[in-house]
């Protein structure tokens, strides 16, 4: 049987239109619960509703109710999205993820070019990066970081979520130039060791 606090710890998740963290509802509930506490009936919550129709999932340790991954091609409705974007985006939000916190500076070494203010502006916009202070270098350049914005876009619990380089090879996201070379330098090894045998 489900008692009246977590009744209320579900409606509340249920109704907010911003994911919310045990603490957040905590406050909420105004009494003298812990996050702790909150957190063991979020959870219970969680695996009531796990395998239904709808799921409550945790992305960077808020909590909200979704679709379950196997249900969303039958509520996703044809529809143009606005948010396109561009391939220096594509490649500067992977890499603010991947090696966060970041620099513009470092940001531009990795990609070989210079990365201009707009294509960070449009993820700032997009509310999936953030800066995160200032590196404490000489120049104290400002760096960035993802968002739980970020996280809750692509599904991901965490940044550990990202895939790693052999998710992406077997995916096929890698570039077909990347993996010829990487096959060739593979089979100059083999000739190599096969000399110095």
């Amino acid at each position: 049987m489900i008692d009246d606090l977590e009744r209320a710890i579900e409606a509340m998740l249920f109704a907010s239109d911003d994911p919310l963290d045990a603490r957040q509802l905590a406050a909420r509930l105004g009494d003298e619960r812990t996050a702790g506490e909150v957190r063991a009936i979020i959870l219970r919550i969680a695996d009531r509703h796990a395998g239904g129709g709808i799921e409550l999932v945790e992305r960077g340790g808020h909590w909200h109710f979704q679709t379950p991954a196997d249900l969303a091609h039958l509520l996703r409705r044809e529809r143009d999205d606005s948010r396109k974007l561009s391939r220096a985006a594509l490649e500067v939000l992977a890499i603010v993820a991947y090696h966060e916190p970041v620099s513009r500076a470092e940001i531009e070494a990795i990609r070989g070019v210079q990365t201009s203010k707009g294509t960070l502006d449009v993820l700032m916009e997009a509310e999936w990066i953030v800066p995160a202070g200032r590196r404490d270098v000489p120049g104290r350049p400002l760096i960035y970081r993802t968002t739980d914005a970020f996280l809750q876009h692509f599904g991901l619990a965490s940044r550990k979520d990202l895939p790693g380089i052999e998710d992406l090879r077997a995916a096929g996201l890698l570039d077909p130039v990347d993996l010829a070379f990487e096959t060739a330098m593979d089979e100059l090894d083999l000739v190599k060791d096969a000399e110095e045998a």
